[in-house]
């Protein structure tokens, strides 16, 4: 239905787009989105639970390093609006469409579902740390370490860093807002170009996302100190050599991520409804189990577009870094305490092995340093033959 030439497009849910459909779908698709949901919850809560009870909910400290005074007072108020804004954002998205609808809207769904999309944003240093936090900012380190089969190297005090006052109500509303701004430039390419296709339509998104990124992050986020890509390629960055580096690959993979945010919520059906919710009518158990299966569907959406447009990409990059550049391995308020002056690690470099968990590393003498009890593999000789 999106190709076809005699789609309706009206105006439904908070302003979403509507494509309308005549024959009612099975429950099954929604059921599939809410059964993958329902196990994408269960597994974030059980990490978050293990990392809070743990010994890796630990303050990772900024180090000897002071950030300076336009920094921190930035980063002051910019958490504050952050934190004042979550509350407000609740209120106007969730509990006033309740209170005159009995109902919780697309947007109410997406406000959470994106929230718990802060699960994701630490992913990127899966295999190899190529992105960091300024832990001069209030943290309790980060849930990776207790991921199953999380890769690259942390301990308590020493590991990727969220800024959690900051970065989750940001994720929830932030993320929620930029989808809405979004879905506007989408509605004024439509109005503009009646006839334009659908992919000319995400094409459209897509480059005003890569430029929405560009000032956000690269010309405001990032040199007021909030995180850094020291990994970047630096052939394919801005602001090169710097703390706030910025890849242009960046761009692009949250340019995905927020095209695919966009088209969620603009090409709906006429009931507002998103394209996991299909065959919602069709499933029994009453009101409250409906909304349950569809909040699970669009949170099983709203994750899988952050997965497959951002982490996994990530992922190839972080895998081709360059050397962390000298202007941040001078600021130990971005190094996370994991490598560089005042540990025994070299920071991440192309010329030396990936740090691992339970690897041996490189130290800051370029000698090898084995874990305690492990040895270096020994060289099995051939079986000669007669």
């Amino acid at each position: 239905m999106l190709g076809k030439k005699d789609s309706t497009v009206t105006e439904s849910l908070g302003g979403s787009a509507g494509l309308g459909t005549a024959v009612k779908p099975s429950s099954k698709p929604v059921l599939i989105w809410a059964t993958i949901g329902g196990a994408l919850l269960a597994f974030q809560l059980y990490v978050w639970l293990k990392w809070m009870t743990g010994p890796n909910f630990e303050r990772v400290l900024p180090g000897v390093s002071d950030p300076p005074m336009f920094m921190k007072t930035i980063l002051t108020i910019w958490t504050a609006v952050i934190c004042i804004g979550l509350p407000i954002s609740l209120y106007y998205f969730i509990v006033r469409p309740w209170r005159r609808e009995r109902r919780i809207t697309l947007d109410g769904m997406l406000l959470v579902s994106m929230g718990l999309m802060f699960f994701q944003d630490p992913l990127l240093n899966y295999f190899n740390t190529w992105s960091t936090y300024n832990t001069w900012m209030w943290n309790r380190g980060s849930w990776v370490q207790d991921i199953p089969g999380w890769q690259s190297y942390g301990e308590p005090g020493a590991m990727m860093a969220e800024p959690v006052l900051m970065n989750a109500p940001g994720y929830s509303f932030g993320v929620l807002l930029c989808t809405i701004l979004g879905c506007w430039v989408m509605r004024k390419a439509k109005s503009r170009w009646p006839n334009i296709s659908t992919l000319s339509l995400i094409g459209i998104v897509v480059v005003w996302a890569f430029f929405f990124d560009l000032v956000i992050e690269g010309l405001f986020l990032m040199p007021m100190g909030l995180f850094t890509y020291p990994g970047a390629i630096q052939s394919l960055s801005i602001n090169a050599g710097t703390y706030y580096q910025w890849p242009l690959y960046e761009g692009l993979m949250w340019g995905g991520v927020q095209a695919g945010l966009c088209c969620l919520r603009f090409f709906t059906d006429d009931r507002g409804r998103t394209i996991v919710e299909r065959g919602l009518d069709n499933v029994r158990g009453g009101v409250i189990k409906q909304q349950f299966i569809r909040f699970l569907a669009i949170f099983a959406a709203v994750s899988a577009i952050f997965f497959v447009f951002y982490n996994l990409p990530a992922q190839f990059f972080a895998m081709h870094t360059d050397p962390w550049p000298e202007d941040l391995l001078k600021r130990s308020y971005f190094t996370m305490n994991i490598c560089g002056d005042g540990t025994d690690r070299l920071c991440p470099d192309p010329t030396i092995p990936m740090h691992r968990n339970g690897s041996g590393y490189i130290n800051t003498e370029g000698q090898l340093v084995m874990p305690p009890g492990v040895e270096l593999p020994k060289v099995v000789p051939f079986e000669k033959g007669n």
